[in-house]
This record gives C-alpha cells, structure tokens and sequence, in this order.
C-alpha cells in the first residue's frame, strides 16, 4: 500500500485515512472513495466503486475495509475471510 502512485491525482481533499494490513482506503470530501495498496487486501475496490457514494466513514481489518454510508448501510471489499463480502448479513 505504499506506492500511491496510480490514483494520486484523485487524492484531493482527503478527509479519512484507513489502512489494512496492505492496503490504503481515502474517503474524499465529496463523500467517494479512492483506494490502493494490494488488491487482496482491500486495494481495489472497484468490484464496488458505484456503491461507495456518501460515505460517512471506513473502518479496516487485516484484509478488508468497510464504508459506513450516509443512509446507514455498509459496503465492504477485500478480503472475504476478513469481512471483505457483506453480502451474507
């Protein structure tokens, strides 16, 4: 997660800084998310980048982050043996 090369140009405005155990999430002021760092560990998360509008807030595992939505839900990515996949709850 130490090389943010490939998304710097969307770091403005950084409001929030999560980190896993190899990733990065930023919740940008304007409520997006912007993510890097090893995929397996929550570095991409483009499988979910359409749901992550309004994010209040992100908290992280070892090897999956969370988002905290203005309306009250969650979406997560990363790993899903670390709480990666949401979808079952």
């Amino acid at each position: 997660g130490g090389d943010c090369s490939t998304v710097q140009d969307q770091l403005r405005n950084v409001r929030q800084i999560q980190a896993t155990g190899g990733a990065f999430a930023a919740i940008l002021d304007d409520g997006s998310v912007v993510s890097w760092g090893d995929p397996e560990c929550g570095g991409d998360c483009s499988t979910v980048q359409d749901q992550l509008r309004n994010v209040r807030q992100i908290q992280a595992t070892g090897g999956a982050f969370a988002a905290i939505l203005d309306d009250g839900s969650v979406v997560s990515w990363g790993d899903p043996e670390c709480g990666g996949d949401c979808s079952t709850v």
